[in-house]
């Protein structure tokens, strides 16, 4: 009996250590995350290259680096972070190099003019600069051999001088064309001159280029600075034995993307994402996978029967491929053999996949994978059948398997008007999960053909995971609009782009304020770029927000129409011209309806943001000013529309909507943490009490 007490005792001396949880996630290791925007596997299935991106403080920018994992020996070697992002790193036929361009070639030549291309070789472990000329460069392929490559560049305007610095608008945006070259090189010799070859002009921009020995062809995909005309993005080939002759492959009126060719060559494969046609063909659809015979031109659409989006794919040599589809927050592995049209889902972990590669000449798979409660990471299976015990391959965000983070659900309502079900994800507070009577953050995505997933990317346009850490229930509602719910899901937005969603939103809040779980006197509303468009819409719609955090948000969809980067999108969604449907426009618009707001409202925009004009927040900030709503405008320096340049304008605008919830949310930070304190001082002394109660039962027996 003694020994059972002392066993007793020991045991709650132990628990007085192991008590202690993991520490909650703070506002700089937030910004610490790293991301995988980039994996390819060698020809000969032996090395997996891997793309790095990271914060770089000291220096003001991204550190994007190449890694060379060498799978056999599971070891990991350091190539280069002087990566320029805008066109992928291809590995050479062999798999004996590696063609890259460099980010910045100052350390090897002054003269900036011209432009390189870096060959990184495996067996040397050295890298090469290859000059290429003072074109810029759009694309790059390999040819069938380790010596030559093609490359297509932005041909240089020879009117400058005429023009000098006067700008003619309509040409400056279209007359775009590119020019393709044959680049020889002795891969051994690299002290030989480079040998350059025109192969022909084309009268628009190359995005992505690829070489097939199938009939000797460059196949190539066009674009466009502006999405205005559909026709602008289509697919093209130039049969290498006769230059003369350009072929268009597609006249489909979609935008291809994510190009790869089948083992043999033969046929072509590539994504689409469906928009509205110049010609009134309104056919928008979640994201699909096709491929062109080559031979014949038949396309095959993949994935026919899937009621959800295609993000991703790889092809494999068994007359397979793998299609990473989104269905509602989930991204998940499927396959279809290209005899058949069904998808087969493949049983993995909950979350979303993606990067997803494959190996020609072996069965080893690559990918990325992540949920809201698992960073993000590369993974790696010798075959299908091992996805549920994938290897993970990497550690570069293992900082944060050792936070707290908040546990998340998805949680599900209907709009009242329709009786559509919705659905979103509920991020709660580190230990309040299933907690009563929070305070809600409505964090918006952006899009809208996108959804808010079940997928760790911290970000500064994708923080609910800081807000949560910070007290907040964050809600995600995927609106109408959103992907992964099927194309009439997608396409009830059209004529009513803010009403409906925004109902769908408001509706959300109502059944969540039914059910107990939010305070509904502490309510805050924000969101990005489409996000933002429908913040500023629904405090014109209500005044229960306390707050607003706008960012990269229009207010006048008219305006926005003629000056952004894309007014296809917007005379989609609302059905036309604004001529054509004038009142359309003026009743879905936040302008003329700004006298109603009441919420205080953030507002952040990128200096040359051409997506969403920053004059929108300008707009904004004025009528609000005017009407005395308290308001606050900050704008970044060279910012695009997304804050890429600059890993600071991320963290100063996250920085700063957290202090304007704060001021304005009804939500007191100082509060939450003495009530952390007062649980931290109640367990401790709990403890103590369990530790000298054990001492007195042991004295008295």
């Amino acid at each position: 009996m003694l020994i059972q007490l002392y066993l007793l005792l020991l045991l709650q001396i132990l628990s007085c250590f192991s008590i202690e949880t993991k520490s909650k996630l703070n506002f700089d290791e937030f910004f610490n995350y790293t991301t995988f925007p980039l994996l390819k596997f060698s020809s000969t299935g032996r090395h997996l290259l891997i793309q790095t991106k990271r914060p770089s403080w000291n220096t003001n920018s991204y550190e994007n680096t190449l890694w060379l994992y060498d799978i056999q020996n599971q070891t990991k070697k350091f190539i280069t972070t002087n990566l320029r992002t805008s066109i992928q790193p291809q590995w050479s036929p062999s798999g004996n190099y590696i063609i890259f361009l460099p980010k910045n070639h100052s350390s090897i030549n002054k003269q900036q003019s011209e432009e390189y291309i870096y060959l990184y070789s495996l067996h040397s472990d050295r890298v090469l600069p290859i000059q290429i000329g003072k074109e810029t460069p759009l694309a790059l392929t390999w040819s069938n051999n380790d010596s030559s490559i093609y490359l297509a560049v932005k041909s240089i305007d020879e009117e400058n001088d005429l023009w000098k610095d006067v700008i003619q608008y309509r040409e400056n945006i279209v007359r775009k064309t590119s020019i393709i070259y044959r680049i020889d090189f002795n891969s051994n010799n690299h002290s030989l001159p480079v040998q350059k070859s025109l192969i022909r002009n084309v009268s628009f921009l190359i995005n992505q280029l690829l070489y097939t020995p199938f009939e000797e062809k460059l196949i190539f995909s066009s674009a466009s600075v502006v999405i205005e005309n559909l026709d602008d993005f289509e697919l093209y080939f130039v049969d290498l034995r006769n230059i003369s002759a350009l072929s268009k492959l597609t006249n489909n009126e979609i935008v291809e993307t994510a190009l790869q060719l089948s083992i043999d060559g033969q046929h072509l494969f590539f994504l689409a994402w469906h928009r509205s046609s110049n010609k009134k063909r309104f056919n928008d659809t979640q994201n699909r996978l096709y491929s062109i015979n080559l031979a014949n031109g038949i396309i095959t659409r993949f994935g026919e029967h899937f009621d959800g989006s295609i993000e991703g794919y790889t092809i494999k040599s068994d007359a397979k491929v793998y299609i990473l589809g989104q269905l509602g927050t989930e991204i998940q592995i499927y396959s279809q053999k290209l005899s058949t049209k069904d998808l087969i889902h493949h049983s993995g972990w909950n979350g979303t996949y993606e990067s997803i590669v494959s190996s020609y000449n072996h069965r080893s798979i690559a990918f990325v994978y992540s949920s809201l409660e698992k960073p993000m990471e590369v993974y790696f299976i010798d075959n299908i059948s091992q996805l549920i015990s994938a290897k993970v391959i990497t550690n570069e965000n293992y900082l944060f398997t050792q936070r707290n983070l908040p546990k998340t659900k998805v949680y599900n309502w209907r709009n009242d008007d329709d009786h559509r079900l919705i659905e979103g994800l509920l991020h709660y507070p580190p230990e309040k999960f299933q907690s009563k009577n929070l305070p809600l953050l409505v964090l918006i995505h952006s899009g809208p053909y996108v959804a808010s997933l079940n997928r760790l990317n911290l970000a500064w346009n994708n923080w609910a995971t800081l807000a949560a850490s910070e007290g907040w229930l964050v809600f995600e509602p995927n609106y109408r609009g959103s992907t992964g719910y099927g194309n009439q899901f997608l396409s009830e937005i059209r004529a009513k782009p803010l009403s409906l969603p925004g109902k769908d939103i408001l509706y959300g809040i109502d059944q969540l304020i039914k059910d107990g779980i939010v305070d509904p006197y502490r309510l805050a509303v924000g969101g990005f770029s489409y996000g933002g468009i429908l913040t500023n819409w629904l405090i014109t719609q209500t005044k229960r927000f306390n707050v607003a955090l706008s960012a990269a948000g229009a207010v006048d969809l008219t305006s926005t129409w003629g000056i952004m980067d894309i007014p296809e999108l917007i005379s989609y969604l609302y059905g036309g011209f604004p001529w054509e449907v004038p009142h359309i426009y003026q009743n879905e618009t936040p302008i003329y309806q700004l006298d109603k707001v009441r919420t205080p409202t953030h507002i952040v925009t990128g200096e040359n943001d051409v997506r969403v004009p920053t004059s929108q927040s300008y707009i904004l900030e004025r009528g609000l000013r005017y009407l005395d709503i308290p308001v606050k405008l900050i704008t970044f320096p060279k910012g695009g529309h997304t804050l890429s340049i600059n890993p600071w304008h991320g963290k100063i605008k996250v920085r700063e909507e957290l202090k304007w919830l704060q001021q304005y949310g009804n939500q007191s930070m100082s509060r939450n943490k003495s009530n952390n304190s007062e649980r931290h001082k109640f367990t401790y002394a709990l403890q103590l009490y369990m530790f000298f109660f054990s001492l007195v039962i042991i004295k008295n027996i």
